[in-house]
Formats: structure tokens, C-alpha cells, sequence
């Protein structure tokens, strides 16, 4: 359906992209096919949607998937119709959407917001294209008998020659955003579709600065991007997540131990499982450093990916969980038992005689009966009623009696 390597130009550059997705789906609505927007993706897009606080940055997504479960663009997909449909709904604080466009046609991007039924007639009004796939390097431009592809006029589109000037295609992408909504106080959601195309062309610095700058820009409501892990180091990974808000991974169904991933990815069964299935774990920062995870299944079928909630996973979850550390956090029935018998500090014990707590002054004489003693306590507090006095008990006899010297005559002050 959407497996395997693609070549991008005539011009000869291939890249290991994970896939090309041909999305078919019949034209009715989103409640028709059956997909329910389950926890973490629904509260990716509500989040996306209410976009940036009052003083804070855009909020920022990061999509990562991998060979193991290569189904990034149908979540990345799957977030670009559902923000659509809000901004078409004026549910959202963007009013429009600038697709920076690496791996696909920007045809594909309008004969996919068609078939989700949504207003592509009036796409010129939200929605903005920077083609980067046509001609990325601009080398059509040196032949002779290029022709330029015919387009849709009623579609926003810009053709992209630079991919390799990172702070040109920044002010490309605001420019096209600034197009759609005007100068003033009105916001728009930047979603690239590669950022592993960008990494291709600079360094992880530069496009790392890129999503900063896009961050912090007043236009800009939200932010979100997909990323091939297996076609870069950890660091670069880490670097991206840095700057984002929320952190979206999809991973296979089955767990595939490392040393046995090539060979279990070779077993048609598991691939097809794989590839048919897995888990969104989704991982949200605050600015108060409080993270959030979040984890359903989703299924991918013709119709599309459906998200499912683990509610009967949970206990399986934190049992794997307990699972990595080495000591027990948990009690056996014995050592309950054993805990239920202590006794605490002046807990009633229950065998009949008064609690005595200690008042620092010696024990009572045994021959002393403890009511006589209250009893002789109160009479003596009413005798004395008529004048105060300050009573002192020192905490123990040995304590030496206070005197004029002072205590501090050693020091060298």
C-alpha cells in the first residue's frame, strides 16, 4: 500500500524515504469511516489547535517513526486534516496553514484535503503551499526545454529553488503565511512535511534555529514537523526535540529485541503486523517542567488510521515499568503482615495502662500513685492563682547550671 523507497527527481537524487503513501479514501465524512480520535492524538490536535499562550512560544510537534513502524506521515496526515477542519470551522487560532512541502506534490496535499471533504475551492483564502519537492536545487531551470508543471490557480503555491538557504526559506514561509492572513494580529500553523529532507541540505543547527525562529514569530500559532530516526544520529533527534513542545513516536505493536531486529524484520508475519499496527506514544512538556505521556494503538486500514485508547493495558504498562528497576516497590503478603504488627511511637497499645510520655524531668517514684498526683497538682494551681510564677525543669540532671561566662570567649572573633 505505502512501502518502500521512492525516487524523488528525474535528476537522479534518491533518498530512503520510508514511504509514499497513496491515500484512498471514499468521499464521504470522517464519522462515516469510523475514526475515533482517541486520547493522545486528540489532545495533540486540541492542543495544536488552541495554539500559543500570552508570552509563551508556538507550540511545537515533533513526528518520529522509523523502519520498524514506519507510519509518521499518516499521523503527520492525520493532524494536517484535523487542523484544517478547525480552521475551516473557525475553531482555531490560526486562520490559515503553510504546508512546506519536501516529499510530495503539492497535488497530493489538495486530493487529500478533497477526499476528507473539506473546502479546497476557497484553499487559496487558508492555505499555502511552498512547493519544495518540484524543483528543490533549482536545476529545471537550466534546461532548455523544461516546461512548468501546470497548477491550480485557485491553490497558494510557491515553488522553492533554495532548499540549501535555511534563513531564505524561513522568510519564504513567512512570507507565503503573511499572504494569507495580512500583517496584523491574525496567526497561521507552519507543518513541514520532511525534516529529514532539510537535515539533507544543512546542518542540524541551522534547522533547528529555523523552528526557533518560526517559535517565537507573533504570526505563528503552531508548529509541527515529521522525522525519520534511521536516517539520523541520536543527537540530531535529541536536538529537534529540544525545541519542541510535544514529541509524538510511533513504534511497533511487538516489542523486537535489538539484536534480533533484522531477523524478525525479515519474517513476513511480523512486518506485516507491523506495518498494519502499532502504539503512538506521545510525550508533552510544560513550561514548569512537568511531562506528560500519553499511549494508544492505531490501526492502519483503507479507510485510514484509527486511533484506539490502551485502556486494558494499563496495568501491563506499569508491571513493565516496575520491571526495570532492581529493587521491589511492592509488599508480599508476609512482609504486610509482618508491617500491620509493628507498633509506632506512642501508639496505644491496648494493654489496659495509661500512655506516660516523657517531660524531661526524672521518672515519677513507682510508690507515687498517678491520680493522687493530678489530684494534688490541681489544688496546688488553685492556691496559686493569685500570683504567676515561671517554672523550670532542666531536661536532665547533668546539665550544668547557667553562669556568667561566656560560652564563646574561645573563639577568635
Amino acid at each position: 500500500m505505502f512501502i518502500g523507497p521512492r525516487n524523488l527527481h528525474s535528476c537522479g537524487r534518491t533518498t530512503p524515504q520510508i514511504t509514499e503513501s497513496k491515500v484512498c479514501i471514499p468521499n464521504c465524512r470522517l464519522s462515516e469511516l469510523g475514526i475515533r480520535a482517541a486520547m493522545a492524538a486528540e489532545t495533540i490536535c486540541r492542543t495544536l489547535r488552541d495554539g500559543v499562550l500570552e508570552g509563551e512560544l508556538a507550540a511545537a510537534l515533533t513526528i518520529k517513526d522509523s523502519s520498524t513502524s514506519p507510519h509518521g506521515f499518516q499521523v503527520f496526515s492525520y493532524v494536517l486534516s484535523r487542523l484544517s477542519s478547525s480552521i475551516l470551522a473557525s475553531k482555531s487560532q490560526s486562520r490559515a496553514i503553510v504546508i512546506v512541502s519536501f516529499t510530495r506534490n503539492p497535488c497530493f496535499y489538495l486530493e487529500f484535503l478533497k477526499r476528507r471533504e473539506l473546502d479546497v475551492v476557497s484553499s487559496h483564502q487558508w492555505i499555502g503551499i511552498l512547493d519544495c519537492y518540484t524543483d528543490p536545487l533549482g536545476w529545471r531551470d537550466r534546461l532548455d526545454n523544461f516546461k512548468e508543471i501546470s497548477r491550480d490557480s485557485s491553490v497558494l503555491v510557491h515553488v522553492y529553488k533554495e532548499v540549501k538557504d535555511i534563513d531564505k526559506l524561513h522568510l519564504s514561509i513567512l512570507e507565503l503565511g503573511k499572504r494569507l492572513v495580512g500583517q496584523g494580529k491574525m496567526r497561521f500553523t507552519v507543518a513541514i512535511d520532511s525534516a529529514s529532507e532539510m537535515l539533507r541540505h544543512a546542518s542540524v543547527s541551522k534547522v533547528a534555529g529555523l523552528v526557533s525562529n518560526l517559535r517565537s514569530h507573533e504570526q505563528i500559532s503552531s508548529i509541527f514537523w515529521l522525522l525519520h530516526l534511521d536516517l539520523h544520529e541520536v543527537g540530531v533527534a535529541s536536538s529537534l526535540e529540544y525545541v519542541s513542545s510535544m514529541v509524538a513516536s510511533t513504534e511497533p505493536s511487538s516489542q523486537v529485541d535489538v539484536n534480533r531486529e533484522r531477523a524478525d524484520l525479515e519474517s513476513p508475519s511480523l512486518r506485516e503486523q507491523n506495518f498494519g499496527e502499532g502504539k503512538l506514544h506521545v510525550r508533552f512538556k510544560r513550561r514548569n517542567g512537568r511531562v506528560r505521556i500519553l499511549t494508544e494503538e492505531f490501526h492502519i486500514e483503507q479507510s485510514g488510521i484509527h486511533f484506539v485508547s490502551l485502556s486494558s493495558d494499563t496495568g501491563n504498562l506499569s508491571q513493565s515499568l516496575l520491571l526495570k528497576v532492581q529493587f521491589s516497590l511492592q509488599l508480599s503478603e508476609k512482609e504486610r503482615a509482618e508491617r500491620a504488627k509493628v507498633l509506632l511511637p506512642f501508639e496505644h497499645q491496648g494493654n489496659g495502662k495509661p500512655i506516660q510520655i516523657y517531660d524531661g524531668r526524672r521518672s515519677l517514684p513507682e510508690n507515687r500513685d498517678e491520680e493522687t498526683l493530678t489530684s494534688t497538682n490541681i489544688s496546688a494551681r488553685k492556691d496559686d492563682n493569685r500570683s504567676g510564677e515561671i517554672i523550670y525543669y532542666r531536661d536532665s540532671d547533668d546539665e550544668m547550671p547557667d553562669s556568667d561566662e561566656d560560652p564563646d570567649d574561645d573563639l577568635d572573633i
